[in-house]
């Protein structure tokens, strides 16, 4: 059913419209809300933040997700704000050598998209364009929410606000409230890996090959992940190991400034100009949480980390919350019956995303692999001229917004 038979129907019953609350103005929330709006669904998007824009990190906008930019209208802005990312190359973290390489433009008539690396500013202010202020409510910190019945749900805000919502979508991020209210629990596990992130001016990195495609130098114990955005800089994301079984109280907490440049001593010049050239004053852990059966409870759905948070190492967490937002709203447009609806959501998402999770998690173990037999088969798999299938097209190619009302 399209969107205008939808509201036609709904008013000719007497229906009044049904409203959607967004907790948490990210990525995915934002991609929600302008895609509800575009297809006549009233949308409200509350933000604990009073000044959401987040800083300092990049987003790689793969082709699975930037198709999905393009549905929403921001085709022209992201082109504008980006750097496109041409393919990508897995290198020796030591030697340097190329261990394999993929070409995005071998495959652009398969994935359908492009590829880009963006601030994760721009693309959110990109988003906060598209949607503008109306309906955006910052300041407001979620303490809890209560349902009665066949009632609406009421949302309590630290401010001392309630509103009343028929449903709830949970896009407050990988420390979710609404989470735990679906799981009952904090799940969060930690993956055992360390990381730093940093941005350097391209004008700076004389040493690296390559400068325009997204890179992984692989060695023992960790790695290096890193691609241009659209602002002349590259933003890189270190990766490392840590053996035992000790377990971080917090996500983040401070490093001293050099750090990463020390627990990288000896690697390829490239990668200790890149990462000298940053300092950082923060480590994180990584963390993920298990994949859930169901992403809803009462009137609350869960959608991005909220729902599915993983490990970067497949670059696919804002891929993800975009693939859930266009799709949700899809479903939701298609049937006026809501929890039918989100039925189609979750099954639409699940399998795509579990399988997503399970493989950020493997793939800190193939990336880590010291010298030896399987750390050869790996570059062998990695250099094979069906690289890209083996390991990338089931990601890149996936069409989210198959069969969804585009009207």
């Amino acid at each position: 059913m399209s969107v205008s038979r939808i509201a036609r129907a709904a008013l000719h019953r007497g229906r009044r419209a049904q409203r959607v609350t967004i907790i948490g103005a990210g990525i995915g929330g934002l991609t929600l809300a302008v895609e509800l709006r575009r297809l006549g669904i009233e949308v409200e998007v509350y933000e604990a933040a009073n000044d959401p824009r987040p800083s300092g990190d990049a987003v790689l906008v793969t082709a699975n997700a930037s198709r999905l930019l393009e549905r929403i209208g921001l085709e022209s802005g992201l082109g504008d704000a980006s750097t496109p990312v041409d393919g990508v190359v897995w290198r020796d973290g030591h030697t340097g050598a190329a261990i394999g390489r993929v070409l995005w433009a071998d495959h652009a008539a398969r994935s359908g998209g492009r590829c880009y690396g963006v601030g994760h500013a721009d693309l959110h202010a990109l988003l906060i364009q598209a949607f503008g202020t109306d309906g955006l409510h910052l300041g407001h910190r979620l303490i809890g929410v209560t349902e009665a019945g066949d009632g609406p749900a009421v949302l309590e805000f630290a401010d001392g606000e309630s509103v009343e919502a028929d449903l709830v979508i949970g896009a407050d991020g990988a420390r979710s409230i609404l989470r735990d209210l679906v799981v009952g629990y904090d799940d969060a596990q930690f993956s055992g890996c360390l990381a730093w992130r940093g941005t350097v001016p391209r004008s700076r990195l004389t040493l690296l090959p390559d400068p325009e495609r997204l890179q992984l130098w692989l060695g023992a114990d960790g790695h290096l992940m890193h691609h241009p955005v659209g602002n002349g800089n590259h933003a890189f994301l270190l990766v490392r190991r840590q053996l035992g079984p000790w377990v971080p109280e917090a996500w983040a907490w401070p490093s001293d400034p050099d750090e990463h440049v020390h627990t990288y001593a000896g690697w390829h010049p490239a990668v200790v100009q890149m990462i000298s050239a940053a300092p950082v004053s923060e480590r994180w852990a990584l963390f993920h949480r298990p994949p859930l059966s169901t992403w809803s409870r009462g009137r609350i759905t869960l959608l991005g980390d909220a729902a599915h948070l993983t490990l970067p190492h497949h670059c696919q967490g804002a891929a993800q919350a975009i693939e859930d937002a266009v799709v949700l709203a899809g479903c939701l447009a298609a049937d006026d019956d809501w929890d039918r609806a989100r039925t189609s959501y979750e099954v639409r998402r699940r399998d795509r995303t579990r399988r997503i999770q399970v493989a950020s998690v493997a793939a800190a173990d193939a990336l880590h692999l010291p010298d030896g037999p399987r750390a050869q088969a790996r570059n062998k798999r990695l250099g094979s001229a069906d690289a890209y299938d083996r390991h990338l097209a089931w990601i890149h190619e996936h069409d989210a917004a198959a069969g969804l009302p585009h009207p």
